[in-house]
């Protein structure tokens, strides 16, 4: 009788468990959907990705970016949990299909929860952060 109060107590101990590990890693919905307008999927990135320009938009990244969308990008920033939609996976087929001015547009106008940077960061750092991007 004692092992059955013990089997039946581990199991318990164990679905919960399971249950609870479920819960934090569970997805979150994507936002509606977010198509840019044709002249920003058609608009060229004016900045070459080279070492410098990456290097100066994985900065910008870390400095607006990272708290939200992660150190790689994956959505699960320190400030993701808070926010009730999926912060998006920049390494993702679904990312990797927008252009750059697709990614540019977003970044410039924003969606709530996401603000605009079109304040916050010059034309020339928003592409940079772009091509820091396209590394992820």
């Amino acid at each position: 009788m004692k092992n059955l109060k013990k089997i039946i107590a581990g199991a318990f101990l164990f679905a919960a468990c399971m249950f609870i590990s479920q819960s934090a890693f569970a997805q979150k919905p994507a936002g509606k959907p977010w198509p840019a307008p044709d002249a920003a999927v058609k608009k060229a990135n004016p900045i070459k990705s080279d070492a410098a320009s990456v290097k100066e938009g994985k900065d910008l990244y870390a400095q607006h970016c990272k708290s939200c969308h992660g150190a790689k990008g994956k959505g699960d920033g320190s400030k993701a949990e808070k926010i009730d939609i999926s912060c998006g996976d920049f390494s993702s087929p679904e990312i990797a299909k927008m252009t750059d001015g697709e990614l540019y547009w977003k970044t410039t106008e924003g969606r709530k929860p996401m603000p605009s940077y079109k304040e916050k960061l010059s034309d020339s750092e928003r592409w940079k952060v772009i091509n820091y991007l396209r590394t992820l």
